[in-house]
């Protein structure tokens, strides 16, 4: 289906690919309904009906597309970013300054807070109405920073009052000469926080994306959720140069997208934008499996040579890496035979990590996604990452589907009882499995486990981790969770919520 860049508002992930948060069976099983749903990518039609989802009673905690959004907006240099909302809202800004700050480490950044403004929403303006507060407040972000670009990010409660942000940002963007771009990321218009990608992917597209660059022969996209630049070393031998975006970027970075050879997206999350280079701009998609394990990564890169016409020394690069990380691997392998882990992580960055579990020779019969796409915005099968994990390297037993909710991650975890757990978002699933006596390697930038050297990294991480397995038994001993004895015992993630007679 095509994205409609037209509107200022991204339809969500639910109307466009059917996503789902909550689910529970074979992994395999998930693959062939998702195929059912919206036709196996391969040609063939669907069972015309939407993939059945499981339900729970209640929520204890979760994110909202408005954080989503609101961070990656607020990441991008010489921007401001205004929330129309109530500050509470804004109470994610804690996480967002600490991310920023990392990020401006890492990359030579100067070292300061980013900017973010709330336009504190109360009572009296749920009844009367808040855009004269929205206008006032674009005029005092442009007279304190002089970004080069606002963004707006609409809220719950604005979007429940109807406060009308386009037309406040046009007026605006007119008298102060500066691009305003409104995201409409109101939190109940999606049931899952990943719409929030779309969101921002979606302004980016319309307002920050040149259509004037002359195209560049050796440059090649890279969308990813953030973290260290492991993309140049296996791109470089190539003779392409890498476009970082997204997990942080300078205005620069995102104008000459439209002037790349190609794109590659390191997570089906991102495919929006992806999506969207390809439609409106011209920039090809590299339709690949992502680079996770010796045979994806081999596939990841003969697809990037194809595409950007580099096909001559492609397979002397494959056989270099292979042979540099070998004795490391084998000595890897050797180290975790007979251990057994658990993957925690959103849907295709969750595939990935599988793959390179058992790339290392891991058992893993259990995992939990935050999400379930059954469709890539592409529609292309190489881009199916839930069948490729199961047809290349067999099926994962017990698959869950769960938006972090701690009870149901409590009994997977229960059923699963493995000797370590890889998991993103360190807050959250982290916390709980290191409570639980369980040694726990929790990943913060998504591209520790990409390409060859990615099997290294994250091998090597999980060797620190295992010794550490007493300090986990300590924290557990002193540890209390807030359910009754029937549910601690509970190994079935949507067991019903009562208890038992």
């Amino acid at each position: 289906m095509a994205l409609n860049l037209k509107v200022p508002q991204a339809e969500t992930r639910e109307q466009r690919l059917g996503t789902i948060i909550q689910w529970d069976g074979a992994a395999s099983q998930l693959a062939r309904d998702s195929a059912f749903t919206h036709g196996c990518q391969k040609g063939c039609d669907n069972g015309g009906r939407r993939l059945c989802e499981a339900s729970t009673p209640f929520s204890q905690a979760s994110m909202c597309a408005e954080q989503i959004a609101v961070t990656n907006a607020t990441i991008i240099q010489e921007s401001v970013v205004i929330q129309h909302s109530p500050i509470g809202c804004a109470a994610s800004q804690t996480f967002t300054c600490r991310y920023y700050r990392d990020l401006a480490e890492r990359r030579g950044w100067k070292l300061e807070d980013p900017k973010a403004i709330c336009t504190n929403l109360i009572e009296q303006d749920m009844v009367f109405g808040g855009i004269r507060k929205l206008e006032e407040t674009i005029r005092e972000a442009w007279e304190r920073h002089h970004p080069k670009v606002i963004f707006i990010a609409a809220s719950c409660a604005s979007g429940i009052i109807g406060d009308d942000i386009e037309s406040a940002a046009r007026s605006l963007e007119a008298e102060l000469g500066v691009v305003i771009v409104p995201l409409y990321c109101e939190g109940f218009r999606s049931k899952h926080w990943s719409s929030g990608w779309d969101v921002i992917e979606h302004g980016i597209l319309r307002r920050l994306v040149s259509r004037e660059g002359k195209k560049q022969p050796d440059l090649i996209n890279v969308i990813h959720l953030g973290g260290p630049d492991v993309f140049s070393p296996l791109l470089a031998p190539l003779g392409l140069k890498t476009n970082l975006v997204m997990g942080g970027s300078t205005l620069d970075t995102l104008a000459q997208m439209s002037e790349a050879q190609a794109t590659v997206t390191m997570c089906f999350v991102l495919s929006y934008l992806a999506t969207g280079l390809e439609q409106d701009y011209g920039v090809p998609e590299v339709k690949a499996p992502l680079p996770y394990g010796l045979a994806d990564t081999d596939r990841w890169l003969r697809e990037i040579a194809s595409v950007t016409g580099r096909q001559g020394n492609v397979e002397a690069v494959i056989a270099a890496e292979r042979e540099r990380i070998a004795p490391e691997l084998e000595r890897i392998r050797k180290a975790l035979a007979g251990k057994k882990g658990f993957v925690a992580a959103g849907a295709a960055f969750a595939h990935g990590l599988l793959v390179v579990l058992r790339e290392l020779g891991v058992e893993v019969d259990s995992a939990f996604s935050y999400h379930h796409d059954p469709a890539s915005d592409s529609g292309d099968p190489t881009q199916d990452t839930l069948s490729n994990l199961v047809d290349g390297w067999g099926d994962i037993p017990n698959y869950t589907v769960s938006p972090d909710q701690h009870f149901q991650a409590h009994a997977a975890l229960q059923r699963s009882k493995p000797d370590f757990v890889v998991c993103r978002h360190s807050g959250t699933f982290a916390s709980l499995a290191a409570r639980m006596g369980i040694p726990v390697l929790p990943i913060f930038y998504s591209n520790d486990g990409i390409g060859y050297q990615g099997l290294i990294t994250i091998g090597r991480a999980i060797l620190r981790v295992l010794p550490r397995r007493r300090f986990y038994e300590d924290v557990s001993a002193h540890s209390r969770f807030p359910y009754q004895k029937w549910w601690l015992e509970e190994t079935d993630p949507f067991a019903p919520i009562i208890e038992p007679a």
